[in-house]
């Protein structure tokens, strides 16, 4: 009969004792472009930053979904996921990605 070991952590964010930089790091990098697209979408004069921000944690957080391999970075990444949503339509709706830049 084969014996298997309890999880000591019994967290349902433990990891599967390996390093993945690539992961960790994209998971951060979504982390931080979802909070300053968040917080920057607050605020009308910086649509700018928000929308980029936003669209570019979108993209990092999309391609760290797809390589992902435990359970705390998918978390963390549809947290960051959907903080640079936001800040990426709220962001657009301020003014877009280009708003003032471009002449009509």
């Amino acid at each position: 009969m084969a014996q298997s070991q309890p999880n000591p952590t019994g967290s349902l964010l433990a990891t599967d004792g390996k390093p993945h930089p690539l992961q960790d790091t994209l998971m951060a990098v979504t982390l931080v472009l979802g909070v300053v697209a968040f917080v920057t979408a607050q605020f009308d004069s910086l649509h700018l930053l928000s929308s980029w921000s936003g669209l570019i944690g979108i993209l990092t957080g999309a391609y760290g979904q797809f390589i992902s391999a435990t359970t705390r970075e998918r978390f963390l990444l549809v947290i960051g996921l959907g903080a640079s949503a936001v800040g990426f339509f709220l962001g657009m709706a301020h003014g877009g990605l280009f708003g003032g830049l471009i002449g009509y």
